[in-house]
Formats: structure tokens, sequence, C-alpha cells
């Protein structure tokens, strides 16, 4: 068994694409191509999908992507632990994170952690809370930043509670209030993420017995800032999200107050590789430094 072929196979899958894979992998696309050429003569059934379009997996393909990318993760938490054992830290850390996280905590995190390991490379995946759950649970990351309580079954630290806010026009008729009652969320027309990624606005609503006058929905939190901002309705966001913004809105606590705990899962938990938990220990210090934690 060859790991190259299951790499490549991995790149296209994310990819979508032979160039893009073959790009990513630095090697041609013919040698891409025959790899999986290879690999599908050695197991016995097709695994993509060529069109126009694009490329995508087979039925046979689908089946067989969650082992290959455990063994994909095996291998990488074994190169870890024989580099670590040689005195050497490198590796390939694979990380999936929400918005707030990718641009408030990422970089630092990440500037301290290469300062101090700078062989050690890293794979950024940003989508909403179901994306990092379904990376986690596949195997296509070794750590995804969630909201808690985790749906995915592996080892999860909670590291910062963060309060959710009404965000509202400027010219909203509550600008004169110190907080926003949810209740009101009942009448004014309501913006709103997709459903499987609305867990923290969906909670705190939830909780107060309040059904939201939702009007929009739509996948991209700067989306919705945007339509507040142009008087299209409401919604609830996180605190850490709106952090720097200068936005037209008007942002208002909640009454009853509402947060949110974010929290680092490792997907291999303890079996997770070294430069991957010296990395969530980065990490949790990081956030200590920016906030207060749980």
């Amino acid at each position: 068994m060859t790991l190259a072929k299951y790499e490549a196979l991995a790149a296209v899958v994310e990819q979508e694409s032979l160039t893009l894979a073959a790009r990513q992998l630095g090697c041609t696309q013919s040698a891409v191509s025959h790899s999986l050429d290879s690999l599908e003569k050695e197991l016995g059934f097709p695994l993509l999908k060529r069109s126009r379009g694009g490329v995508s997996l087979t039925a046979e393909g689908e089946r067989l992507m969650p082992a290959v990318r455990a063994l994909l993760s095996s291998a990488e938490q074994l190169g870890q632990t024989a580099a670590a054992i040689r005195g050497l830290d490198t590796g390939t850390v694979r990380i999936g994170a929400f918005t707030s996280v990718a641009v408030h905590w990422l970089p630092g995190v990440l500037k301290e952690f290469q300062a101090d390991y700078p062989k050690v490379e890293f794979r950024l995946f940003n989508g909403d809370y179901h994306d990092v759950e379904q990376w986690l649970s596949d195997g296509s990351i070794d750590i995804g930043f969630v909201s808690v309580p985790c749906a995915v079954d592996c080892e999860c630290v909670a590291l910062m509670e963060d309060r959710l806010l009404a965000i509202l026009p400027e010219d909203s008729r509550f600008r004169s209030y110190p907080r926003f009652p949810l209740v009101e969320c009942e009448t004014e027309p309501f913006i709103s993420l997709l459903e499987s990624s609305d867990h923290d606005a969906r909670r705190a609503l939830e909780a107060a017995g309040v059904q939201p006058n939702v009007r929009f929905y739509t996948k991209d939190d700067y989306a919705i800032i945007a339509m507040v901002e142009q008087g299209l309705g409401m919604s609830i966001m996180p605190e850490l999200l709106l952090k720097g913004r200068h936005d037209r809105l008007l942002t208002l606590p909640l009454v009853p107050e509402a947060k949110r705990t974010i929290g680092m899962a490792i997907a291999a938990g303890s079996k997770a590789g070294p430069a991957t938990r010296r990395f969530a220990d980065y990490v949790v210090r990081y956030v200590k430094k920016q906030a207060a934690p749980v």
C-alpha cells in the first residue's frame, strides 16, 4: 500500500479538481491522475467521477473516504511522534474554525507558535459550526473550534464564555434602551443564520420561549451585518465576532442575558500527535491572555 496514492485521493476530494490537487501536492496533474488510476486498479472499483464541473466521489469512494482520512491522520500522528523522538518539531496540523475564531484568535496563536516551531505546517479550514463538526467527524481536521456542547464525540476543552448581543440598525427605535428584550424578536424582522449553524441564537431564543420573526436566512455572518446596516432587520451575534468592528450598527446586551461557550475539540484526543497537542496548549494559553477563562 502506497500512502501517496491516498494523499492524492484526499487532495482531489478536498479541492474537487485534479489541477488544484496537483498544485497542493507539488506535483504534476498527470502524476495525480496516474496515482488515482493505480489506486482504483488496486482496489478494484472506481473512486471518482469526472465531469466538466470537476471531480466528485462515486458511491464506493464515499464509503472509503472515512477510512482514508483515518489512515492519513494516523500516518501524520506517527510522523509527528517520530519527529519528536528525534528532537525535531515537524508535522502538519489541520485546523477548522468559524469566523470569529479565524479572525480574532488564530492569527495571533499561529504567530506565537510559528516563532517557536517554524517547521510545523498548518492547513486551515474555515466554515460554520456544522462544517467544523463534520470535519471533526470525518477526520478532515485535527483540531476544531466549536460551540460547547459539541455534537461530536472527541476531547473538548472549554475556552471562553462569549456574550450574545442584539445587533440593530443604528437608527432603531431601541437606541435609547440599555438592553434589548429578547421577546421583541417576535415582532422585529429577524435575520438568521441557517438552522444548522445558528446554535447560539436558537438556544437563547428557545430558553426565553421566543419565536423570532425570521425574514431572511443566510450562512454568512458578515452578510447579516451588512443586511442589518441596510435596515433589513435585526439579529443576534456573539461579541467576539463584533470585536474591533465599526459598522453602522446598534449593539445591545440581551434580556435575559445569553452566552455561548467556545471550545476546542481535538479529534484524536490523547492519541493526537505531538505537534497537535502542543498547538492546543498554545491556544489555551493565548485565550487566557485575551479573555477570562471559563
